[in-house]
């Protein structure tokens, strides 16, 4: 890897070919003509990070475009200096005023918070701390400081490497699928339902058998994958679909008897017993990116699409009852509330708006707070899902996690992601609200507790993907056992899902508490 400039004179970093001595990737989105020297580093063969521009670049090693831009909350130099600890959870980078600042990962911040622990012991034994104008020995202030550094962060984040510390299951097609960008399981719980991203839906069932009596979604017991003696697939319309348009999309009936489905082109009503199509409306364009049943009546449901309308739709009668414009970008997520008798719609604009059922009228907007310095993807994909209560919602971008009052648009509590440096790819809500599975680019899955966004559970890749495959294969779909709290599944840009469950000794996911007082003082003695 080199950095310099070009006969033009703009900037660049890239990666050469050292047997044929020629450039083999020249990563995109330095700045032009940047002030003084870049400088880069790399981590660990998987990411590099580049000073420029008053901020960080961050790029996946094997793609040329920018994954993320971080500002470590201003004050950086034009063309910062980085580098990176051995392990790769910090990263060092100057700021202005002769300042250092210091940017980790989950990992990077319980490293430091070891080490000041152990630096605040050893500052006890050697030194009298007055306060107040007073002076007391180390014996009486030594409680009191312990208490205070565990007070509130008693609790570490369980962190998971390797296969044996879960239990999990790898659900694979002889059909051939590419990425899984849409999962969700039945009503019922005994099933798992796909859309890949070449229009193929994936069925998996589980059954009642001796180790599974009660039928439902479970990591002990292989489902089998459903198709009909006929062979026929259940394979979305792609006639005048638009891939740079297309955000495939499908929603499940009540009964789990119906798919309605898209991937660019015609919504397709499919039967879940058959897979024949019983019916399919509104070709593009527009095209449709969101779909949504009424949770009272499965016969309306409203549809998002790629110029920012939504169309309410009355299926059995096959029209369109009434369409409006929404959004200036296309629509990215819809959810009916019963209970506040509204529709939230979310779009590719970063407006979250609500509508009200009886005119459609909008009733109030408001819009993402994106972090300052931060770039989005060209695919960033805005949810909304209501929790149990339907007052509230959690609301999934790239950047963050947020919980909303959905009556007033009221952001309550909002979680970042500066601490990994890398995008989400989903989310979605346990089926009793306690957690949030949430995938990133990097192919970690964390779990986080309501309602503050504590971090529970850090699964990396090495504890779910085969080994040769950490770094290609990456999550980009989630779905919640709608009734086992402590079940989730993930699809896999490889075509594969995987399904989740803590140890059975645990039967949840636990959280493992911080080493005692007492262990702290023995490893600052040591």
């Amino acid at each position: 890897f080199s950095r310099g400039t070009n006969k033009s004179g703009e900037s660049q970093v890239v990666e050469w070919n050292k047997k044929e001595g020629i450039v083999k990737r020249t990563y995109i989105g330095c700045t032009n003509h940047s002030i003084g020297v870049i400088h880069f580093d790399i981590t660990k063969n998987r990411f590099i990070a580049v000073g420029d521009d008053y901020v960080i670049k961050i790029w996946d090693i094997d793609n040329v475009n920018l994954l993320s831009t971080l500002d470590a909350e201003g004050g950086l130099q034009a063309s910062p200096r980085i580098r990176f600890n051995k392990d790769g959870n910090l990263l060092a980078v100057t700021a202005n005023d002769n300042k250092i600042k210091v940017l980790a990962t989950m990992a990077g911040i319980r490293f430091m918070d070891s080490v000041e622990s152990q630096s605040h012991m050893s500052l006890i034994e050697a030194e009298t701390i007055t306060k107040n104008g007073g002076t007391r020995n180390a014996k009486e202030v030594r409680p009191n400081l312990t208490e205070e550094r565990t007070k509130g962060s008693r609790k570490l984040t369980t962190e998971i490497n390797e296969v044996a510390q879960l239990r999990l299951l790898r659900l694979s097609a002889i059909i051939k699928t590419d990425k899984i960008l849409r999962l969700l399981y039945t009503h019922s719980g005994n099933s798992i339902l796909a859309l890949a991203s070449n229009g193929v839906h994936l069925i998996w069932k589980w059954t009642k058998r001796e180790h599974n009596l009660s039928g439902q979604a479970t990591t002990k017991v292989a489902p089998q994958l459903m198709q009909p003696t006929s062979g026929m697939l259940m394979v979305n319309d792609l006639t005048n679909a638009k891939p740079s348009d297309a955000l495939p999309c499908f929603t499940l009936s009540k009964n789990d008897s119906y798919i309605m489905s898209s991937s660019g082109g015609k919504v397709s009503l499919f039967n879940m017993v058959t897979h024949k199509v019983l019916a399919s409306f509104m070709s593009p364009p527009p095209t449709p990116t969101y779909l949504a049943l009424h949770l009272k009546d499965n016969n309306i449901m409203a549809v998002g699409t790629e110029d920012g309308g939504i169309h309410i739709y009355n299926v059995p009668v096959d029209k369109v009852e009434t369409k409006f414009k929404a959004h200036s970008k296309r629509i990215t997520s819809l959810a009916f509330s019963v209970v506040l008798n509204a529709l939230v719609s979310l779009g590719a604009d970063g407006q979250i708006i609500t509508w009200n059922l009886d005119n459609w009228e909008k009733t109030k907007s408001t819009s993402i707070r994106i972090p300052i310095g931060r770039v989005e993807m060209a695919s960033s994909d805005v949810q909304v899902q209501f929790l149990l209560d339907q007052k509230h919602m959690l609301v999934v971008h790239e950047t963050q996690l947020a919980i909303y009052d959905a009556s007033e648009l009221e952001c309550l509590k909002q979680w970042m992601e500066n601490d990994c440096m890398t995008p989400i790819s989903h989310a979605v809500l346990s089926c009793d609200n306690q957690l949030v599975y949430a995938s990133f680019r990097d192919g970690i899955v964390r779990l986080l507790t309501l309602p503050n966004f504590q971090l529970r559970c850090l699964i990396n890749p090495s504890a779910y993907l085969p080994e040769d495959s950490c770094y290609s294969v990456l999550p980009i779909s989630v779905a919640a056992n709608p009734l086992d709290p402590n079940q989730f599944a993930v699809g896999l840009t490889d075509g594969t899902v995987v399904v989740f469950e803590p140890p059975v000794s645990d039967g949840k996911w636990v959280v493992v508490p911080w080493p005692t007082p007492a262990d702290e003082v023995k490893l600052v003695s040591m």
